[in-house]
């Protein structure tokens, strides 16, 4: 198996931004979408100026098991054909839960890496399509709150996204100023990473993309502080973590108090001699920054900043 390594001198190949009008994929590799909410997030999505356009696996309740949305043959040909579809800007999933995983064992990618760039943007169980997209067409992407969640519409996590999203040239530096420098000093390198779990289940598999050269994210949510401990230990005992430039660990959300939750991050950490903070607002749990996937960028975790050393997508032309 060929384990693809993040280059550290540039960025992913970077999607173009979405304009006005551009219609946008909305789709669930995962669970199934919260049928109250989805409504609301498209329309969301409408007021943007943005035209979603709603697959199947976005209505499906269960038709295979209640926890996955549609059968894997439908979701996987479902991201396929919006991969493939000229017509199609983007991506912006519905919702994660559980079910990416088993989306990529049935991923067809031939023929895919002659299609350009666009963007994917989600979080949570979408870790693992975020990571499969980076390893397999060399693409960034967005880690971004979904169309079926219930922070999608509030304003702060809301309009982060559209700014990464329409207008990316505005994104210089992303400001955590509630979180904790655990390490201090300045990194430079790629950004990857997300949900934590997935990142653990996706070591030793043909979508894993090792953090080496790389600015880490890790967040996740109901998690005691032992599985957390856990999971970072799969990630340094597997060699994923080997050689990272800088870690951010975002939210913890339902993880329990910060007092129990802390001290692991540190412990499991703070010894791996790069630049680290925690409790950055990105991940679970609403007030949610978007995070750029695949960019170069510096990590200063005095200031607890991360400047952008390019846009997270590529601007459009007179913009």
């Amino acid at each position: 198996m060929t384990i693809t390594s993040v280059d550290t001198r540039t960025s992913l190949a970077r999607p173009p931004a979405l304009r006005p009008g551009d219609r946008v994929a909305v789709l669930t590799l995962s669970s199934p979408a919260d049928q109250e909410r989805l409504p609301l997030g498209l329309e969301a999505l409408r007021f943007a100026g943005l035209e979603p356009v709603v697959y199947q696996s976005s209505y499906d309740l269960g038709s295979v098991h209640h926890y996955l949305a549609g059968s894997d043959e439908l979701r996987a040909a479902e991201l396929r054909s919006a991969l493939l579809d000229d017509s199609i800007a983007g991506i912006i999933f519905a919702c994660g839960g559980y079910g990416a995983q088993r989306t990529l064992e049935a991923m067809d990618w031939s023929g895919l890496e002659r299609v350009p760039p666009k963007v994917l943007s989600g979080y949570s169980d979408v870790t693992a399509i975020l990571e499969a997209v980076a390893v397999k067409l060399g693409w960034s992407s967005l880690m971004s709150a979904m169309v079926s969640c219930g922070e999608f519409a509030e304003s702060y996590t809301f309009s982060s996204m559209l700014r990464c999203l329409m207008w990316p040239e505005r994104v210089r530096e992303l400001r955590y100023d509630e979180a904790v420098t655990v390490v201090g000093g300045t990194a430079q390198g790629v950004t990857l990473g997300g949900n934590l779990t997935l990142l653990a289940a996706s070591v030793g598999t043909d979508t894993c993309l090792p953090a080496r050269g790389g600015i880490l994210l890790i967040e996740d949510e109901q998690e005691e502080d032992y599985r957390v401990d856990r999971m970072i230990t799969q990630l340094r005992r597997s060699g994923y973590l080997d050689g990272v430039a800088g870690v951010i660990a975002g939210t913890w959300d339902n993880c329990g108090t910060v007092e129990q939750i802390h001290p692991v991050l540190v412990d499991r950490l703070s010894d791996l001699g790069v630049p680290v903070i925690a409790w950055a607002n990105v991940g679970h749990g609403g007030h949610f920054q978007s995070f750029p996937i695949g960019v170069r960028a510096e990590l200063d975790a005095d200031a607890r900043t991360l400047r952008l050393l390019e846009p997270p997508l590529v601007p459009q032309t007179g913009s």
